[in-house]
């Protein structure tokens, strides 16, 4: 251990951490060329052909020209995976049991809401309101 000492174990972890950081903004660099919805077939064998063939200078053109809209794009990608999530757990809520049918399945508040809805669209009157609801909580 004498022969390497205690600066040399410093700079070679900032060079492994470095590396890893490196490696890291290279894949999402690569799915977000793959991601992007406004580049051309073109367009994305050229930045991926900048950031394989030169990767250094190829990742800091990218982060410098793109950085900004790869920011909406990991944004815009949040919200439609949470979009889905929640409409598979309403989905999933709402499933009509084994046996079940229709609206059995449907939670109260979830008929109540839709009677709601109903209701304020115009398309039932108050007096159809009332006995629909008190169908539902009964």
């Amino acid at each position: 251990m004498d022969n390497y000492p205690l600066l040399n174990i410093f700079w070679t972890m900032l060079e492994l951490f470095l590396w890893i950081l490196w490696f890291f903004l290279l894949f999402k660099i690569i799915t977000d060329i793959f991601r992007s919805q406004d580049l051309s077939g073109w367009g994305r064998a050229g930045w991926l052909i900048l950031v394989i063939l030169l990767p250094l200078i190829g990742v800091l053109v990218y982060v410098i020209v793109r950085g900004q809209s790869m920011s909406e794009r990991d944004v815009q990608q949040a919200r439609k995976s949470e979009a889905a999530f929640k409409a598979y757990v309403r989905e999933a809520a709402t499933d009509t049991p084994p046996g079940g049918a229709g609206a059995a399945g449907r939670s109260h508040a979830d008929q109540l809401a839709k009677l709601a809805e109903l209701k304020a669209s115009g398309a039932i009157t108050e007096a159809e309101y009332q006995r629909a609801k008190e169908k539902v909580l009964a």
